[in-house]
């Protein structure tokens, strides 16, 4: 029998606990609720503090892609002794003459001299100078590879300076150098010749290199060459009075100030007062300094020459000397000159003695001026708050010009590689592999090689530092295909030039990749410079990216500009890629197809032609309403400055009043077909003398256009703006050829590419007509630019215009026209 228990005692005691568990429940539920909220809140700074992370990470990876080198394969394998015939050479183009080795830590050795006479008041020659006003100075033969020989004029004295190698060994060899002064005057006219040997103080060459004098002659030890020796040895005339010291000098680019600091005043027989070298106070001042360079001076009577023989310790063969140097050097040139002769047959198309030597010494100024390089650019991306240090680097390099920019430029030595590659396709090839060495991780070439001191001593400060946004015109890839196009037996499968290649192509199609994806434009297939920036003071902002500097564009800078030109050359990129691809058997398609897409007329007329002009214009905001103003500065002392006006409002339009050479391009890269309507228009226009068509070739920009020959700041003259330059003319002559073989305006073609030939061939420079022809891109002078067409229609850099200038480009343009 079950008993029933009392149910109200129990109801009551089950509803006190139904409270107490309900009071639970509502703790139990705020905790989890405080929990549940803390652990978002957790969540949130974890995501917050994750983010912030990446976004650093992130900040930090983009900070160092600036000076990042490209991951792929080097193509320069060895720079120094694998070719020991290359490793020593005329690679300092920036001085009047001297040697030095494809090693970073190359001693370096030059050349000085200045006159006695106290009426002189010239100075000490030493850096290639605009201001030193010589009459002349260059290389009349220089292979690249065995020899130079060289005239410089300074009235009234002749230098002529030459050198041969003596290859071999562990160190590069020997070689003799000779240096050879006569008086133009007659008389036995003394002179102070300097030679001297230096280390680069920046490269810490110093703590394991050394220089000494023993017995007049120079020796030294550096870590690559080991122990080597420099004898003075003069082949003929008298020396009157030498002396030496040993030094410190703080660096390369101030050897001449170090050399002026150590002459000390001290009695001659002859003479009464003579300046002498002395010691130097700076070492006994501070012992922590080693001697890094010693300077030899030689009083000398005129005729006068000296050998410099260079030996080293590992190479038993006897230097190359006296006598020998003479019928070694007559060989050599024997030799030269038939080697010009079987590349470009000057002699066999009728041309004169004079115009072959002329056209000899315009090319060897090419090979003469390359030298070897070797430091880190200062580069900045958007994404670094200050200037960063590119990896220190080699460039093995041609250089614009000798006195005015001594340093490889990007866009210019594609043009320089046009004439080197007849002349030597190894040069060349060795010349552009160590150009793509200097791609970034992002595909980028600082287009400007300011390296070591030297260099950079010559570059004004607001020129120093490169911008990974800023491109050049990707002519070195144009020249890479031209070689591969004209020469295809040098890329042979097995062949060397073939395994350079191949290594070149996977940085080419970087750089290529790197223009298609920063220099677009907004439209589809248009593309922009990038780089322009309206400071006020500009009439018309640079676009020193372009290659043009101050070619006019759009007045006013923006995102919606349009650039025919970097357009043509992004065309003619991908042609060439499709070329090399071609070559190494690699896929083709996507450059093809880019190629074909940038030549389509219709897509290029719609973002480009001008109906109303019938011209093809940059698009852009732009107004011509734009002059200079004088301003008075707000602070009394700093006077007034011109700054710019605009006196109209932009608006975005065709640039059509700039009517020149980034006009032609369509043309100059052959983007359009023979047929074209367009073509015609073009070349109706191209030998009205209103426009560009002058006695000495296509100006840079229309005499009708507003800014023709118009200052570009207060200070700033005009450079594209009417003024020739002889690389857009070649590329307008071998334009004119590519046209005149077929199509509709074959005959008008034909009919201006021979008198364009004429005009280009046979001009003639008085004083008054210096003007027109002065310069080209970054203010080059007439000394640098106008003196004459190379086969690449390069300017020589250092033969005076005032020689032979009637006829100095008649048989050089040939050889490649």
């Amino acid at each position: 029998m079950v008993r029933n228990r009392k149910q109200p005692a129990q109801q009551k005691h089950g509803n006190n606990h139904e409270s107490s568990s309900s009071s639970g429940a509502s703790d139990v539920s705020f905790v989890s609720r405080t929990f549940h909220l803390l652990s978002i809140w957790k969540t949130f700074v974890g995501v917050v503090c994750f983010m912030i992370a990446v976004y650093i990470s992130t900040l930090g990876y983009l900070e160092t892609r600036v000076n990042t080198p490209l991951g792929e394969e080097k193509v320069v394998i060895d720079a120094g002794l694998a070719v020991p015939d290359m490793y020593w050479g005329s690679y300092r183009p920036g001085v009047y003459f001297g040697m030095k080795s494809r090693d970073p830590r190359s001693p370096v050795f030059g050349m000085m001299w200045y006159e006695l006479a106290a009426s002189a008041h010239k100075g000490i020659r030493h850096q290639c100078e605009q201001n030193d006003n010589l009459p002349t100075y260059g290389w009349l033969r220089h292979d690249g590879v065995h020899f130079g020989e060289q005239l410089i004029s300074d009235p009234p004295h002749d230098i002529r300076t030459s050198f041969l190698k003596t290859p071999g060994g562990e160190h590069g060899g020997h070689w003799t150098a000779r240096i050879n002064i006569t008086s133009t005057d007659g008389r036995n006219t003394p002179l102070v010749l300097i030679w001297y040997g230096a280390l680069d103080e920046s490269l810490g060459a110093g703590v394991h290199s050394r220089l000494w004098v023993e017995r007049d002659t120079l020796l030294g030890h550096t870590p690559a060459l080991g122990n080597f020796k420099v004898h003075l040895v003069p082949h003929t005339g008298k020396i009157i009075h030498k002396s030496h010291s040993e030094a410190y000098a703080s660096g390369l680019q101030v050897l001449k100030e170090k050399f002026y600091s150590l002459l000390r005043v001290d009695k001659h027989p002859n003479f009464g007062r003579l300046a002498v070298l002395g010691p130097d106070g700076e070492l006994k001042k501070n012992i922590d300094t080693e001697v890094n360079f010693v300077p030899i001076q030689l009083l000398v009577e005129t005729p006068f020459v000296l050998d410099v023989i260079y030996t080293t310790e590992d190479f038993p063969i006897p230097p190359i000397k006296g006598d020998e140097y003479t019928r070694t050097l007559a060989n050599l040139t024997k030799e030269f000159d038939k080697k010009f002769e079987e590349k470009f047959k000057l002699k066999e198309k009728g041309y004169s003695d004079e115009d072959v030597g002329i056209a000899k010494a315009a090319m060897s100024n090419m090979i003469g001026g390359i030298g070897y390089f070797y430091g880190a650019s200062r580069v900045q991306s958007q994404y670094t708050k200050e200037p960063v240090p590119y990896w220190k680097a080699a460039l093995y390099t041609a250089v614009p010009s000798r006195s005015f920019f001594p340093r490889g430029f990007l866009w210019d030595e594609g043009f320089h590689g046009l004439l080197i590659g007849r002349w030597s396709p190894d040069i060349q090839l060795d010349i552009a592999a160590h150009w793509l060495d200097l791609l970034n991780v992002e595909g980028w070439i600082p287009r400007e090689q300011i390296l070591g001191v030297e260099a950079l001593a010559r570059v004004p400060k607001e020129f120093v530092v490169q911008s990974n946004a800023a491109a050049n015109p990707p002519m070195l890839l144009l020249t890479i295909g031209h070689l591969v196009k004209t020469r295809p037996e040098l890329f042979k499968v097995d062949s060397p030039h073939r395994d350079i290649l191949d290594r070149m192509f996977p940085r080419l199609q970087a750089w290529y990749q790197w223009f298609q994806t920063t220099q677009k434009g907004e439209e589809a297939t248009s593309y922009r410079w990038r780089g322009r920036d309206n400071d006020g003071v500009q009439l018309n902002p640079k676009t020193l990216t372009s290659g043009l500097d101050d070619y006019p564009r759009a007045s006013h800078p923006s995102y919606i500009e349009r650039h025919v030109d970097l357009r043509c050359w992004m065309y003619a990129a991908a042609d060439a890629m499709a070329t090399i691809a071609r070559v190494l058997e690699l896929e083709t398609d996507k450059f093809e197809s880019t190629r074909d897409q940038l030549g389509d007329e219709d897509l290029l007329n719609e973002l480009h032609w001008s109906p109303h002009t019938q011209t093809y214009a940059d698009f852009g905001l732009h107004t011509d309403g734009v002059r200079f103003v004088r301003q008075q500065s707000k602070n009394p002392q700093e006077g007034s400055k011109v700054v710019r006006s605009v006196t109209i409002a932009p608006q975005p339009r065709l640039v059509t009043s700039a009517f020149g050479y980034v006009s032609l391009f369509p043309m100059l890269l052959k983007v359009l077909q023979p047929e074209s309507e367009k073509l015609g228009k073009i070349l109706e226009m191209l030998d009205k003398p209103d426009l560009l068509w002058s006695p000495y070739g296509l100006r840079s920009l229309s005499k009708l256009s507003p800014l023709y020959m118009k200052r570009n700041t207060e200070h700033d003259p005009p450079y594209w703006r009417g003024q020739v330059w002889a690389n857009v003319n070649y590329l307008a002559l071998a334009a004119l050829r590519h046209y005149s073989a077929r199509g509709p305006h074959a005959q008008r073609a034909s009919a201006l590419y021979t008198a364009l030939k004429e005009n280009v061939e046979t001009f003639s420079l008085s004083t008054r007509e210096q003007d027109t022809f002065t310069s080209s891109t970054r203010g080059r002078t007439v000394e640098a630019v106008a003196v004459s067409l190379s086969p690449a229609g390069q300017p020589l850099s250092s033969l005076s215009w005032r020689t032979s200038i009637n006829d100095l480009p008649k048989a050089t343009l040939s050889a490649q026209i």
